[in-house]
């Protein structure tokens, strides 16, 4: 019996299982669908963090403290920040990856990228629950 002759094996993987992560850098739709979550959960946030800009304007220290030391209003601060860092983090290593060619360069890249976001992220996050818990 030759190799022509050989039936090919049955398979019950759909075609999409079978190239799921066959993909030219195995990865990516990961980080194509937190960005776009990302992006949706700043839509959603954008209008209660516009009005509470808004309401700090023309504010005094104190009354911008008071704003903003509200349970409410701390959490949908928070939950912007976490997202739009995100976001970022995502957005500037898609950019980094795609447009840096010395591997070196860009892993360097990367983690920096990493940790500015962690940093911008922890030091937003820790001015607003200090603001909340009226340190």
């Amino acid at each position: 019996m030759s190799a022509n002759n050989a039936k090919p094996s049955a398979s019950i993987r759909t075609p999409l299982a079978r190239v799921r992560g066959l993909g030219s850098a195995k990865a990516g739709t990961s980080d194509f669908f937190r960005q776009r979550v990302t992006a949706i959960a700043m839509v959603l946030l954008f209008v209660p963090v516009i009005v509470i800009i808004m309401s700090l304007l023309g504010r005094n220290q104190a009354g911008a403290a008071q704003i903003l030391g509200s349970p409410l209003v701390a959490v949908i601060m928070i939950l912007f920040i976490i997202a739009s860092v995100w976001h970022m983090k995502i957005g500037m290593q898609v950019v980094l990856e795609d447009y840096v060619t010395d591997e070196k360069t860009k892993l360097a890249a990367i983690i920096a990228n990493n940790f500015f976001s962690a940093a911008v992220g922890l030091a937003s996050i820790y001015a607003i629950i200090k603001l909340s818990s009226g340190v």
